[in-house]
């Protein structure tokens, strides 16, 4: 893996399925495991999560959001047939460095074997594997992953087992499901995932067919949640502090998972109603660090600062065409801090240049 990391693989079996990887393994600490995260802060609060996005919760997102005590990130999901026979595909699917902790790779797999292998390569560099039975997209569907494993109670618990029967208590599985239109079939689910040894489940309370825009079910994750005994972390609606709070009152679950909540507010869960400007300037610096395209950096600055620039700034944003125009245009217009200056990532209120303050636009008249 690329970016600093400085891990070894753990047998000379996985070497030879990764050699990219070789020399770059270091020892896992237990205490990040998520399991072990969720027994141990539960107890005093809801475990925060950040929950797997398509593209977007790579290295520099992941960095952001633990930098405001996200207490467990995932990787966006990774397809299990492309990672295991394919070299660029795993170069270009995860990064990682020896800061990435408490991270969970979540994988789209729709075999044992594939999800076998796929747990043999990556478990060396994360904290936990996260299979994906709830992704609603049609072209996962179609080759069986995501919310098609939600009709295939079978196969999941096969895939669940075999990897725990390997692993035992050194890989912390989870599997993240949504619910049937029978809430008696998904108590049955976690059921059967649960007797195949899965460590926790998170639960996003809406159907594959239900929108976004549909009020997430909690009836339905405080079901599960009473129905199973193993830690169940609810994802759905959560947008802020007050959210997760409500959502984990209600359901009883361990934990809260969020995504789009922050991807546009990463420090959501540290009680930010807004995104602080320190959110904008701690994601550059990590993405100028190990490496972020442009159109992700960009998508991540427009989300983080779309309620605190004026239409007319977001507009410009939008213009941008490469990371230099995007760094220029920030600095021409804010004071952005570097990592090494003082006062970088504490910034709350947009830093205005002297000059730069949006001017009140006229009103219309009419």
């Amino acid at each position: 893996m690329t970016d600093g990391a400085h891990r070894k693989a753990c047998d000379d079996d996985t070497q030879d399925l990764i050699p990219t990887m070789k020399g770059l393994q270091s020892p896992r600490d237990a205490a990040f495991k998520p399991i072990n995260i969720i027994k141990r802060v539960s107890e005093h609060r809801p475990v925060t999560v950040a929950g797997p996005m398509v593209r977007y919760s790579k290295l520099p997102f992941r960095e952001t959001c633990r930098h405001f005590g996200v207490d467990i990130v995932y990787t966006p999901m990774i397809l299990a047939r492309e990672f295991v026979r394919n070299d660029m595909a795993r170069l270009s699917d995860y990064t990682t460095n020896q800061r990435d902790q408490c991270v969970v790779a979540q994988v789209g797999a729709n075999n044992v074997e594939d999800f076998v292998r796929f747990c043999d390569m990556i478990h060396p560099y994360v904290d936990g594997v996260g299979l994906n039975c709830g992704c609603p997209i049609r072209d996962q569907v179609r080759e069986g992953i995501g919310a098609a494993l939600m009709t295939k109670p079978e196969l999941v618990a096969d895939m669940v087992r075999a990897v725990k029967t390997k692993y035992g208590d050194k890989l912390c599985v989870e599997t993240k499901i949504r619910i049937h239109w029978d809430l008696e079939e998904t108590v049955r689910f976690a059921r059967g995932v649960e007797a195949a040894g899965v460590d926790y489940i998170t639960v996003h309370g809406r159907t594959k067919n239900t929108r976004s825009s549909v009020p997430v079910n909690l009836e339905a994750i405080k079901l599960v949640k009473s129905s199973v005994s193993v830690p169940v972390i609810a994802n759905g609606d959560c947008f802020s502090v007050e959210d997760c709070q409500r959502i984990a009152e209600y359901t009883k679950v361990d934990g809260v998972m969020s995504a789009r909540g922050v991807l546009a507010n990463p420090a959501l869960f540290a009680g930010y109603k807004a995104t602080p400007w320190s959110a904008i300037e701690v994601l550059l610096d990590a993405a100028l660090a190990y490496g972020l395209s442009f159109r992700l950096l960009q998508h991540h600055v427009s989300q983080m600062a779309d309620k605190l620039l004026p239409k007319s700034y977001m507009r410009q944003l939008h213009s941008l065409k490469s990371n230099i125009e995007l760094i220029d245009w920030l600095d021409e217009h804010f004071i952005v801090h570097r990592k090494h200056d003082p006062g970088f990532g504490t910034a709350v209120a947009v830093p205005w240049r002297p000059g730069k303050e949006p001017q009140p636009e006229p009103e219309s008249q009419g």
